[in-house]
C-alpha cells in the first residue's frame, strides 16, 4: 500500500486513530513537521526527502511490540532479500543515487494476516502470516521482489506527487498518533501498529494504481529470475492467494485489498513463465518449511493456538518427510513456549528422524536449526546452561542468530559471569561491524548490567535507541549515565566515552531539527 497518503484521507485517518485507541487525547497528535515540500512530479521529490519521511515513521514503528525480534527469521529473510536487492542493482532498476539514499531495511511483523507493504525511503514490512502461508522460498521471494519494485520504480513518490506539503505532514502526524496508541496497548489485544495503519488505508481503498501493480509485477518478475529464484514462484503465489481468499474470505488477506489480484495479473504472470521456459527443481524446500513453521507459531502466541500447534507432535496429515519435519518443529517450539520441555525435546527427536530423507545439501543446515531450537527451548524452560552446552556442539563460527541466542541464554539465571563475559566479547566484535544492530545492543545492555558495569549498560541502551532512529531516547539515556558518573570512584574513561557520544548525538539531532523546522525549533523539541 502507499505509505504516504493523500490529504483527502486525513479525516478518515483521524477517525481511525480514535477507533484503534479511544483513550488517545488529541494533544498526543504530533505537531506537523515542516519537511521539504513535495513537488508536482516524481522528479521533483528528492530521494533524501523521501528517506526522511521513512526514517521519521520508522523511528516510531520499530518500538512497537508487534515488530518481531527473532534473529532466525530475520536471518532467513535477509538471505532471500540480498539476492533480490543485488539483482535490482545489476539490472539497472536501482541507481547508485537511490542505493545510497535509501535505507533498504525490512521489518517482520507479528501478525496472522497475510500482508506486506513498502514504505518511503526504502523500508519494507512483511507479516508473519504471509511467510507462514508460503510453500517454498520462491513464492515468498516473489512478494519481496514485487514490493522492492514498488520502491525502485518510485511508486510511493508518484502516489504523493502534487499533494500539498502540509497535508502529507499532517497525515504523517496522525500515523504517528496511531503508532503511539498501538504501542501503549497489549499486542494480544491489538493487531499492532502496522496492521492498524494498513487497515485505516484499506478502509479508504487506498492502493497503487493498476498500472503500478502491473509494472511491479513485470519488474519484480525480472528481478526474481535474475536473483536465481524460480520464476514460477510468482504464479504459484498468485494462485495460492487466489485460492485461499476464495475458500476463506474472512478479511485475513489485506494484502489483496491494497494489491488487488486480478485475472489479468495472474494471466500475465503465467505468460511470462511460459515464455521463459521450464524452471528447474525448487531449492531450499526443507529450510523454508522450517522457517514457515516458525512463523506460524510466533505469529499467534495465544495459549489456545500454542496448544493446537503442540498437538502436531503427532505428525502432519501429509505423509511426506518435509511436512512431517515441519510439523515436529512447530510442535516443539509451541511446547517449549508452553513450558513443556520434555514434550518439546521429544518433538525435536522425532524431527531428527526425518533428516535422512531431506535433500543432502540441506541436511546439515536443518540439523543445526533443530539444535538451535532445542537450545532455545532449554532457555525458555529455565535451563540456560543446557542451552549453552548445546550451542557449544555446533561447528564453525556463530552467525548472528546463534550469537544473539547465546546472549539470550547467557542473560538468564544459571549462566556464569565467565559465560556472559565471553558472549559480551563476541557481541562487541559483532557491533564494531554492525553498529546499527539494535537487538544486539539491547542484549549487550542487559549483559553489562548483570556484569555490574552500569555505565557500559547505559551506553549500550543509548546505542539501541540510536540504531532505531530514536535520538531523543538515546540522548536521555546518555544524560542519565553521566549523572551516574558524578560520585567519586566512577570510571573516567567510560564517563568520557558517554560524554563524547552525547555531544555527537546532540549535534546530529540539532541538525535534523533544523531541517525539520526551518522557521525555528519548538521549545518542547529542544
Amino acid at each position: 500500500m502507499p505509505a504516504l497518503l493523500p490529504q483527502r484521507c486525513l479525516a478518515a485517518l483521524l477517525s481511525a486513530a480514535l477507533l484503534f485507541s479511544p483513550t488517545v487525547a488529541l494533544a498526543q497528535v504530533p505537531k506537523p513537521l515542516l519537511l521539504p515540500a513535495l513537488g508536482d512530479g516524481v522528479d521533483d521529490i528528492d530521494l533524501l526527502d523521501e528517506r526522511r519521511y521513512g526514517d521519521w515513521i520508522m523511528s516510531h514503528l520499530r518500538s512497537d511490540p508487534s515488530v518481531l525480534d527473532d534473529p532466525l527469521l530475520q536471518g532467513y529473510f535477509e538471505s532471500l532479500w540480498q539476492p533480490l536487492f543485488e539483482a535490482a542493482r545489476r539490472d539497472g532498476h536501482l541507481s547508485d543515487e537511490m542505493w545510497q539514499a535509501y535505507a533498504w531495511q525490512t521489518l517482520l511483523v507479528r501478525d496472522r494476516q497475510v500482508n506486506a507493504s513498502a514504505w518511503p525511503g526504502g523500508y519494507f514490512a512483511f507479516n508473519l502470516g504471509l511467510i507462514s502461508m508460503t510453500g517454498q522460498r520462491d513464492e515468498l521471494a516473489s512478494v519481496m521482489a514485487h514490493e522492492l519494485s514498488h520502491v525502485t520504480q518510485r511508486h510511493i513518490a508518484r502516489g504523493v506527487a502534487g499533494e500539498a506539503k502540509s497535508g502529507v505532514i499532517q497525515i504523517l502526524g496522525v500515523l504517528a498518533a496511531v503508532l503511539a496508541a498501538s504501542a501503549s496497548r497489549s499486542s494480544d489485544v491489538a493487531y499492532g501498529v502496522i496492521s492498524a495503519t494498513q487497515t485505516a488505508a484499506q478502509q479508504q481503498q487506498l492502493r497503487f494504481s493498476r498500472d503500478m501493480e502491473r509494472e511491479a509485477d513485470r519488474v519484480g518478475h525480472g528481478i526474481l529470475a535474475n536473483a536465481g529464484f524460480q520464476q514460477v514462484g510468482m504464479v504459484r503465489m498468485f494462485e495460492r492467494l487466489d485460492l485461499n481468499t476464495r475458500l476463506m474470505d474472512n478479511g485475513a488477506f489485506p494484502y489483496l485489498r491494497s494489491h488487488p489480484l486480478t485475472s489479468e495479473r495472474i494471466g500475465e504472470a503465467r505468460q511470462r513463465v511460459s515464455l521463459a521456459g521450464r524452471d528447474a527443481e525448487p531449492e531450499g524446500l526443507a529450510l523454508h518449511s522450517l522457517m514457515a513453521a516458525r512463523a506460524r507459531v510466533l505469529m499467534d502466541e495465544r495459549v489456545e493456538s500454542l496448544h493446537n500447534a503442540a498437538a502436531l507432535d503427532q505428525g502432519a496429515r501429509d505423509a511426506g518427510p518435509l511436512p512431517q519435519l515441519a510439523a515436529r518443529y512447530t510442535a516443539a517450539l509451541a511446547a517449549y513456549q508452553l513450558q513443556q520441555r520434555q514434550r518439546g525435546d521429544a518433538a525435536v527427536a522425532a524431527a531428527r528422524s526425518f533428516l535422512p530423507q531431506v535433500a543432502a545439501d540441506e541436511r546439515a543446515h536443518c540439523a543445526r536449526l533443530l539444535t538451535l531450537l532445542q537450545a532455545e527451548g532449554a532457555g525458555l524452560n529455565g535451563d540456560a546452561p543446557a542451552g549453552l552446552r548445546l550451542l557449544a556442539t555446533l561447528e564453525g563460527p556463530p552467525d548472528r542468530a546463534q550469537l544473539l541466542l547465546q546472549a539470550d541464554l547467557a542473560s538468564k539465571p544459571g549462566a556464569s559471569a565467565a559465560e556472559r563475559g565471553a558472549v559480551l566479547e563476541a557481541l562487541q566484535t559483532h557491533l564494531s561491524l554492525r553498529s546499527l544492530d539494535a537487538p544486539a545492543w539491547r542484549r549487550s545492555a542487559l549483559l553489562w548490567t548483570q556484569q555490574l558495569q552500569p555505565l557500559r549498560a547505559v551506553r549500550a541502551e543509548a546505542e539501541a535507541h540510536a540504531a532505531r532512529g530514536d535520538l531523543r531516547g538515546a540522548i536521555d539515556r546518555l544524560r542519565a549515565g553521566l549523572r551516574q558518573t558524578r560520585p567519586q570512584g566512577s570510571d573516567p574513561i567510560e564517563s568520557a566515552v558517554l560524554d563524547a557520544r552525547l555531544r555527537t548525538l546532540l549535534r546530529e539531532r540539532r541538525a535534523l531539527l533544523e531541517e525539520l523546522y526551518p522557521r525555528g525549533i519548538p521549545r518542547e523539541e529542544l
